[in-house]
Order: structure tokens, then C-alpha cells, then sequence
């Protein structure tokens, strides 16, 4: 039976997020069937500079090594975002905000370090993650960076991290990107980077997708209007949930057989529809490996696990592989 990497290799490429653990406990998995590998977490910038110039790239630096040794790419995640920052980061010793251009420079001191020292071997950067409002008429979610900066720390960004690695591709990054109110912000806050000549060359799509929701139309209608801006398309964070938005049961213990076909479903009429946008569709990551390890176990649900992913929790295909490799 095919590979996952092998299925897609003239189409995309197929990724995988890891962890400090999983990354040393799941070696075989992910040589087997990736050919990208994203951080988890470890990149985030409360990892990488937990203190005021004080940088921690042991892990990303194992990662990167990890990836180059067995040909895979490895996706930069995340430069800049509004949650797991450092408190440093927005404040003097005080602990009073600091100045639209104290935390420019700051921002440039940690996209410089960060993206300078994996210069021309991180072949893509999520470089803003989540900056979009998800309900209402407000594009822009409330930050520390937008309460600071302004709308305009997100050109800033993109500006420092193309200076500091001028080949590398920079994508914007965000959740409910299939949602058409929040896909229209999405594409108008790309597309007004792209007017006013900031250098960007993707959009990521989280896909943090379950059983119902959102719909093949949504979903299609989202990749198309995305394509428009004539960018590379990333699916960077995918995982299928078993469980509706609101569903709060704790008491399963396993998928049941109504799940498993279910996500077959769902997991190969996704895959059939990034195929048929793989023009503009150049990677595809899980936001794990298998069912052995999710972030969704106890979120948003205490107490829950979850199954989301084509291989069980011992490696194994599950129907959804199946289909998908088909």
C-alpha cells in the first residue's frame, strides 16, 4: 500500500506537526509518510525567546536537523501572533506598555534573529497567525500588537522577515478560514498587503475541520476565492474531529463505526478537492502525526480524547487512509 507522501509526491506535500516528543518517539511514522514537518509549538516566540534576548533554538534546531537528514522541509511556525508571546515582549520594566516603536524594534529583533539564523533552510514561514476578528463586522482581532502598532504591524512583519530571508515563503495564517464572513476579511486583509506591495506569497488554511463542518462548499468556495489572490495555498494544521462544535460528550471511549465512515468521507472528498486545486495548493500538514498524540485530547472538552487523524494510535491506516490513498 501506498505512503501518505508517496500518494501525493507530483501533487503536494504531505506534513506532519511535531513536539519535542513526538519527534524523537515517532521517527519511523514520520519518515515513512511525510515529507514536511511544522513545530508544534516549540517555534512559537514565548519558545524561542522566553526572555528578552534571550533565545532558546536547542528543539527547533533538532527539528530542522531531523528534517534535512531525512529530505523533508520543514514550515516555520509562527513569527508573530497574539497568544503564547512572552509578557516581555509588550512591556517596559515598569510594566507599562511600550511605544509603537520600541515594539517595532523588538518585533525586528526577534524576526531577524529567528528567521536569519534558519536563512535559506525553512522554506516557509507562517510569519502572522490569527489576526482576524472571527464574528461581527471587525476585521482585526484585538491585540497587543494592534492596541500598540496599529493595523499596519502585520506589513511590518512581512516586511522584517522577507529582509531578513529574502527566498523564503511568507504566508498569513489563520482558523475558520472556510467561515465566508471571516474568509472575505481573510482575503480583503491579504489582498490589501498585496496593494500595498508587501511582500507575501501565501495564505494557510488551518482547516481545523470535524464530522459536519464547515461544508465541501464553503470549503471550495474558500479555496477558490484564495486562489484569486494568485498566492501559493498551504492546508497547514489539519485535523478532522469526531466530535460537532458543542458536542461536550466525555464518554466515549473509542470512535465508533458511524465515526470512522464518517471521516472517510469527509477525508476523501477533502483530499479529492485539494487535487483539484493543486495548481495553487502546495502542501497539506496534519496537525499531528496519529491518534496517539492530538492537541484536541481535553480541548475543547476536559477530560476527552479525540481520534482525527487517517493513522490510529498505533501507526496504523484507518479507513480514512484508505480512501485517501486510494
Amino acid at each position: 500500500m501506498k505512503t501518505l507522501k508517496e500518494s501525493f509526491k507530483d501533487k503536494f506535500l504531505v506534513g506532519a506537526a511535531v513536539n519535542a516528543e513526538t519527534i524523537e518517539n515517532d521517527q519511523e511514522l514520520l519518515k515513512k509518510h511525510f515529507n514536511s514537518i511544522t513545530a508544534e509549538n516549540e517555534m512559537k516566540p514565548m519558545h524561542m525567546q522566553p526572555e528578552q534576548g534571550n533565545f532558546t533554538f536547542d528543539v527547533a534546531d533538532k527539528m530542522l536537523q531531523f528534517a534535512e537528514d531525512n529530505g523533508m522541509e520543514l514550515r516555520g511556525h509562527t513569527l508573530v501572533w497574539h497568544n503564547q508571546m512572552p509578557k516581555w515582549f509588550f512591556e517596559d520594566e515598569n510594566g507599562n506598555d511600550v511605544s509603537r516603536d520600541e515594539l517595532l524594534r523588538r518585533m525586528k529583533a526577534h524576526i531577524d534573529a529567528v528567521v536569519t539564523r534558519y536563512k535559506g533552510r525553512i522554506h516557509a514561514w507562517d510569519v502572522v497567525n490569527e489576526a482576524v476578528e472571527d464574528r461581527g463586522e471587525q476585521v482585526y482581532r484585538q491585540s497587543k500588537w494592534i492596541d500598540i502598532i496599529g493595523e499596519d504591524f502585520i506589513d511590518y512583519a512581512f516586511k522584517y522577515a522577507h529582509e531578513a530571508d529574502p527566498d523564503a515563503l511568507l504566508f498569513y495564517n489563520d482558523y475558520n478560514e472556510s467561515h465566508p464572513n471571516k474568509r472575505e476579511k481573510i482575503y480583503q486583509l491579504v489582498k490589501g498587503l498585496l496593494d500595498r506591495g508587501v511582500p507575501i506569497h501565501g495564505v494557510g488554511l488551518q482547516a481545523h475541520w470535524n464530522l459536519y463542518d464547515p461544508s465541501y462548499e464553503n470549503i471550495e468556495a474558500a479555496i477558490k476565492r484564495y486562489s484569486e489572490l494568485g498566492l501559493q495555498l498551504h492546508v497547514t494544521e489539519m485535523d478532522v474531529s469526531v466530535f460537532e462544535f458543542g458536542d461536550e460528550r466525555t464518554d466515549v471511549k473509542e470512535p465508533t463505526k458511524e465515526m470512522l465512515h464518517l471521516q472517510a468521507e469527509r477525508y476523501e472528498r477533502f483530499f479529492d478537492l485539494f487535487t483539484k486545486y493543486q495548481e495553487h495548493l502546495t502542501s497539506v500538514t496534519f496537525w499531528g502525526i496519529s491518534d496517539a498524540y492530538t492537541w484536541l485530547n481535553d480541548f475543547p472538552v476536559k477530560g476527552r480524547k479525540n481520534w482525527p487523524f487517517v493513522l490510529d494510535e498505533k501507526g496504523e491506516p484507518k479507513p480514512a487512509y484508505h480512501r485517501i490513498v486510494k
